[in-house]
């Protein structure tokens, strides 16, 4: 399989589970490694070592600061890449292999065995840097060589879109790859997995739909599953006829989809979320294995448009390396240009003030992202060069206007993504100081005319 998909250009990540094992709590069944050697593979309560020390939620958790269980496990990755060849790893629950004694510990001998082994090095390492203990939410906390599930730039672009009061600043310092969280370790935008929604949690789908979770089928009295989702029905709970609430779900879902593949940083899809895949409001379909948590194929065809609009998406972000910069944005102009390697403008095409920034309610602004001012170089050691972008933005309840800045930022531009008309073909361009009308909750790209230099 891993050779077939390499032959389509396709890299394998394996997701593995070293946090934990199916032994469950001390009432749990014994399967292996607790008949083997119960305080070589799990951590106990120093207290009573009876008892499990748990940081996954599981029952258990493994012991990192064991030789055994850090040997097993570094065996384990070695063997999927020079065996199977995978191209690396997310960790589940990476938090946990950081805890050698109670708290998280970027230097913990797991990240020193990882680091200095010749393959496991080479491989790419993504941490979901959490777990259910004391300190475990350790986003922007990992050490170089990892990227990271950025937690921060999903529980954003949720907020934003939906209209939650929150600063401007978390949304700019989110959409331009999180420097807050990885310059200082001298990562690059790539240490930031961008995601709105992931396996755990509502589908895209789902979290335009419903305000609450609904896990009734998962036998728990829906007490399982994250109850703070930042979620927004838009004014029914689940399904609808209502025409109104059904178009502004599906523009919602383009907005997200549209705000982070254009996001620097990588970002990341949930599966069938480009096919309208619902879970009924389920937040928590581990334990479905049936209709509730596979992809209805039949439903899928209905949402044909939403496909086609993210494979526009996806397009674009490989067509255009300004959207895929190898180093974080600078907010200066480079290389003697006038004009910053990034721009935030309000409404009437002027820099955002610092009232705007402070604002928490600031819901409309445009985003210049200069082409011209790229950092990076090809493979043949050439400078790279795009055409320049205006991303205009309105996530507010109301439509809005915009300006279009002045000609030192482009003399003309098109449109070429609008989410509230999401098979736009006008070719006509704008110019300078033209103004333009953004529906309630949409955004607008353009591209400017003038071609890379």
């Amino acid at each position: 399989m891993v050779r077939t998909l390499h032959k389509a250009g396709i890299e394998v990540i394996l997701d593995v589970v070293y946090n934990h094992t199916a032994e469950g709590n001390h009432l749990g069944p014994t399967l292996s490694f607790r008949g083997i050697d119960n305080q070589a593979y799990y951590r106990l309560v120093d207290d009573d070592r009876t008892f499990y020390y748990d940081t996954t939620g599981t029952g258990n958790s493994l012991n990192v600061r064991h030789h055994e269980s850090l040997r097993l496990l570094m065996d384990s990755l070695r063997y999927w890449v020079t065996e199977m060849h995978v191209d690396g790893f997310r960790f589940d629950l990476a938090s946990s292999l950081a805890r050698e004694f109670h708290s998280v510990d970027r230097l913990a001998a797991f990240f020193d065995l990882v680091n200095q082994d010749p393959i496991v090095s080479q491989v790419k390492l993504i941490a979901e840097p959490w777990d259910v203990g004391d300190g475990g939410y350790q986003v922007g906390g990992f050490p170089p060589l990892w990227t990271e599930w950025n937690g921060r730039y999903r529980d954003t672009l949720r907020d934003f879109w939906r209209g939650e009061p929150a600063s401007l600043g978390e949304f700019a310092a989110r959409f331009t790859g999180s420097s807050d969280l990885y310059q200082t370790d001298n990562r690059r935008p790539i240490a930031s997995i961008n995601f709105v929604t992931a396996h755990d949690g509502f589908t895209l789908e789902d979290l335009v739909s419903y305000n609450e979770k609904h896990n009734d089928a998962n036998g728990e009295g829906n007490a399982d599953g994250e109850s703070h989702n930042r979620s927004w029905n838009h004014g029914a709970e689940g399904d609808t006829d209502d025409k109104d609430i059904r178009e502004l779900r599906a523009r919602q879902q383009r907005n997200i989809l549209t705000t982070l593949l254009l996001s620097q940083g990588v970002p990341m899809i949930a599966h069938g979320d480009e096919l309208g895949r619902t879970q009924q409001g389920n937040n928590n379909v581990y334990c479905q294995d049936n209709e509730l948590s596979w992809v209805d194929w039949e439903r899928a065809r209905e949402y044909q448009g939403l496909t086609d609009f993210t494979a526009r998406l996806t397009r674009l972000r490989a067509e255009h390396p300004i959207f895929r910069r190898q180093r974080f944005f600078e907010g200066r102009p480079v290389r003697g240009q006038g004009v910053d390697d990034i721009a935030w403008l309000g409404p009437d095409a002027q820099p955002m003030s610092d009232e705007d920034w402070d604002g928490t309610h600031t819901r409309t602004l445009t985003v210049y992202l200069n082409g011209r001012a790229i950092p990076d170089h090809d493979d043949l050691g050439m400078r790279v060069a795009d055409n320049s972008f205006l991303l205009l933005i309105n996530s507010h309840h109301e439509q809005q206007r915009l300006t279009l800045p002045d000609q030192s930022y482009g003399s003309a531009w098109h449109v070429v993504v609008d989410t509230a008309e999401p098979e736009h073909h006008d070719t006509s361009t704008l110019e300078p100081g033209a103004a333009v009308t953004l529906v309630p909750r949409s955004l607008v790209l353009l591209q400017s005319v003038d071609g890379p230099r």
